[in-house]
């Protein structure tokens, strides 16, 4: 099973689709936004993915009064929210320069009305942040799109995400193996979820949205049948922000796509066949032909 984003068929036997996360690592400025982009069509990734939230429905009512010390002064967290939140025009211009770079963009919505907001400016997918897994009202809202849904799995139980899925229906759905800890450490990866989500969801494509430092688990999915990877990226990780730490940097996306890319080629098709780099070798060094 497939399903399509903007122009480009994500599924088994196609290409890795690599999605480079900015989140909210622009830090509240257009500027970085773009330099983000830049760095995401640099690497050859395939698109760039935000997070669109109304901080005031989407931020936890015990969260909103409780202080945060931000380059801006210290704030409560509902109005840090609504800082580094982007409008309409910032949205605008970030989807030009996506666009003018060659990338596909997209952003988790963290409620309805983001939903809607994000149609509006004809988004090509929509991505479902691991926290946002049990809101079934979103979910329905997503599904009523008719874009492809990207549902990362993280910090859920299997039933969790067996009643996404049944909201969500399995046609235009790409499901994502994740773990929601920020860095994740190696034991908590439990890759071979991603044959056993591909196994319980009937041939529905799998993924792998991935918090960890460094790219070896990253690889390490795509050769467990991974057909797209989501990483966090960033400028710098010793920026301030939640997210930094668990991102790459600009060297570190180049080298997770260009290694993305060896393996997809190394992978093959499974079909055993004696190659034309063999003949010379088996010439010289087989004593019994068959």
């Amino acid at each position: 099973m497939t399903v399509t984003i903007g122009n480009r068929v994500v599924g088994s036997g196609r290409p890795v689709y690599v999605i480079a996360e900015i989140g909210l690592n622009h830090n509240g400025d257009v500027e970085i936004a773009k330099q983000l982009i830049d760095v995401a069509a640099n690497a050859g990734a395939d698109a760039v993915k935000f997070q669109k939230r109304t901080p005031e429905l989407a931020t936890p009512e015990h969260m909103r009064t409780i202080p945060r010390e931000t380059p801006w002064g210290t704030m409560s967290y509902l109005d840090y929210r609504r800082r580094v939140e982007f409008g309409r025009d910032e949205y605008i211009e970030i989807s030009d320069y996506a666009m003018l770079r060659g990338l596909e963009w997209f952003a988790s919505p963290w409620d309805e009305p983001s939903v809607a907001f994000l149609e509006d400016l004809g988004v090509t997918a929509h991505k479902v942040a691991s926290a946002s897994l049990t809101d079934h009202a979103l979910l329905s809202a997503l599904r009523d799109t008719g874009k492809t849904v990207i549902l990362s799995t993280g910090m859920s139980t299997i039933r969790e995400i067996d009643a996404a899925v049944d909201v969500l229906g399995t046609g235009r759905l790409l499901l994502m193996h994740a773990t929601s800890t920020y860095p994740m450490e190696p034991n908590e990866a439990n890759l071979r979820m991603i044959p056993a989500l591909h196994d319980r969801f009937a041939g529905v494509p799998v993924g792998y949205s991935g918090h960890e430092r460094g790219l070896q688990i990253s690889l390490a999915a795509v050769a467990l049948g991974a057909v797209a990877v989501e990483r966090h990226i960033t400028l710098d990780r010793t920026m301030w922000g939640s997210d930094h730490a668990a991102s790459l940097e600009p060297t570190g996306l180049e080298h997770l796509v260009r290694d993305i890319r060896v393996i997809e080629e190394a992978l093959g098709d499974g079909v055993k066949r004696v190659y034309p780099g063999e003949l010379a070798p088996m010439a010289k060094l087989r004593r019994v032909p068959a």
